[in-house]
């Protein structure tokens, strides 16, 4: 699951712009979504969510809303600058456009044709698989010296204890309490076995900082 195409969802429910507020609310619970691409003759003019249209008119218990629901239209609320994603960006790339933009979704167009949509559970799933936590294993956190080869020697010791490396992520530098850089970088491994203790005591002794899991 690497890219926007292996996580985004094909089967995408789509709006007109004529569509009332009435009938996207009702399709939002009909078909359990939550973002909407609006098309208008094949061609994607804008995207809205069930919370724009309950955020535009007046709120539950208002003798006004079921009228409000009725006339207004799609179009109105809709947001018309789209940013999409292409099927064969990477699926950090595309996370990293919706955490800058603050939006919930990208719709995945290809050939100027909709083909997709990427919503934030999506990117959540991806990365649950990217890291390999939805396999048996542990997590660590390991302190390691910011210069080449220093991941190479981690991955040396994890090999002599028969432990294979499911995932890594590359973290931030350590600092002091003061804010000053000790010249590490935190990395999180996802390895293949449930008790990491024998591993974390080999990495100690090779001179490697366990930030987790907590020792005793």
């Amino acid at each position: 699951m690497l890219l926007v195409e292996d996580s985004m969802t094909r089967d995408v429910v789509t709006l007109g712009p004529d569509t009332t507020a009435a009938e996207a609310l009702a399709a939002s619970r009909r078909e359990r979504v939550r973002h909407f691409p609006v098309v208008e003759g094949g061609t994607l003019v804008g995207i809205v969510s069930d919370r724009d249209l309950r955020s535009a008119t007046p709120a539950l218990g208002d003798p006004d809303r079921a009228g409000a629901l009725q006339e207004m239209r799609v179009s109105e609320v809709m947001a018309r600058e789209i940013r999409t994603a292409h099927p064969q960006d990477p699926i950090e790339q595309a996370a990293n456009v919706m955490r800058e933009r603050k939006i919930g979704c990208l719709p995945v167009v290809e050939n100027g044709r909709l083909v997709g949509i990427l919503t934030a559970s999506d990117v959540m799933e991806a990365l649950v698989y990217l890291v390999g936590a939805h396999e048996p294993g542990s997590r660590m956190e390991i302190a390691v010296p910011d210069r080449p080869g220093a991941l190479a020697g981690v991955a040396g010791v994890f090999g002599m204890c028969g432990i294979n490396i499911v995932s890594v992520a590359m973290g931030a530098k350590t600092k002091s309490p003061s804010g000053d850089e000790f010249g590490e970088r935190i990395v999180v491994f996802r390895v293949d076995t449930i008790d990491p203790s024998g591993v974390v005591e080999h990495l100690e002794n090779a001179g490697y900082r366990i930030l987790w899991p907590p020792r005793p």
